[in-house]
């Protein structure tokens, strides 16, 4: 595989992609799960579903043979259309909020199935986006992917005392002068951004689980919170680089292979945790 990545640009772009989703992902699962909020990342990768059938309709339908639109772009704008949808739902159902993830999970369902179907069907194009594909990696989608993770791990630096507060007592942070629904509003963004991009290496039915596995299995281990994101940014990576090798090598899919690399990290610290309180 070295060879092959000194030689082809698209596992250059793959291999990129992936140690940068590496870290992002877990980064902000991190505060999603502390959050309890795991299946917002569910809701948001079937809405960005449907703008990716959304973009391979248009191009099918209407520019055949005249030029492209990257699905990439098509799928983050609509998976924060979906995330200020959950949020406003949020307001709107104020004592049942986990209403409003549902609510969107299946209406991206429901307008990825339309789109699909005037499309004329599913095909390949689509299923790579779906589950993942090392070949669909472009330079472009790098370049992209890059600002991405700039621009996440900016605001987390600058935003990290605001996030950590709003994550495990909401109301001692509204009370110390936080803008909390301004702070929401930011990282239910992010969020978007990040299942949007990591789409392609991983897949679209495939994304929550980087954002949610590797977090699993560091809260078994770290004894703190600073502790917890850098265990589950390892753990992230760890899978990433692995499940790229072996898809490489096995000729598998990228996507389910990371995620059941991350599965085995996550039942050896459910099994490493079990010993540990047994000797002790």
């Amino acid at each position: 595989m070295i060879s092959g990545l000194l030689q082809y640009e698209f596992l250059q772009n793959a291999f990129f992609t992936g140690l940068i989703i590496g870290v992002i992902a877990p980064l902000l699962g991190v505060f999603v799960v502390v959050r309890r909020q795991s299946l917002i990342a569910d809701a948001l990768s079937h809405v960005t579903l449907a703008g990716i059938a959304f973009s391979l309709f248009i191009e099918k339908k209407f520019l055949s043979g005249v030029g492209s639109i990257n699905p990439l772009y098509m799928g983050m704008t609509f998976s924060v259309i979906g995330s200020l949808f959950i949020e406003r739902l949020r307001g709107v159902y104020k004592h049942y909020q986990e209403l409003a993830i549902p609510i969107i999970l299946s209406s991206g369902i429901g307008i990825s199935v339309i789109f699909i179907s005037l499309a004329d069907g599913f095909n390949t194009d689509l299923f790579s986006y779906l589950f993942g594909s090392v070949s669909a990696v472009s330079r472009t989608d790098l370049w992209t992917i890059i600002g991405v993770a700039v621009i996440v791990i900016a605001i987390i630096t600058l935003l990290y005392k605001e996030f950590f507060l709003l994550s495990f007592d909401e109301d001692h942070a509204k009370a110390s002068g936080i803008p909390a629904h301004i702070i929401h509003f930011i990282f239910i963004i992010l969020v978007a951004l990040v299942i949007a991009s990591s789409m392609r290496i991983v897949g679209i039915m495939l994304v929550s689980s980087l954002m949610t596995l590797p977090v699993a299995a560091s809260m078994r281990l770290a004894n703190g919170f600073k502790q917890m994101i850098a265990y589950s940014i390892i753990f992230g990576e760890i899978s990433v680089v692995s499940g790229l090798v072996l898809s490489y090598y096995l000729d598998l899919a990228p996507g389910g292979t990371i995620v059941m690399i991350a599965i085995i990290i996550l039942l050896a610290a459910i099994g490493y945790k079990k010993i540990k309180v047994r000797r002790g």
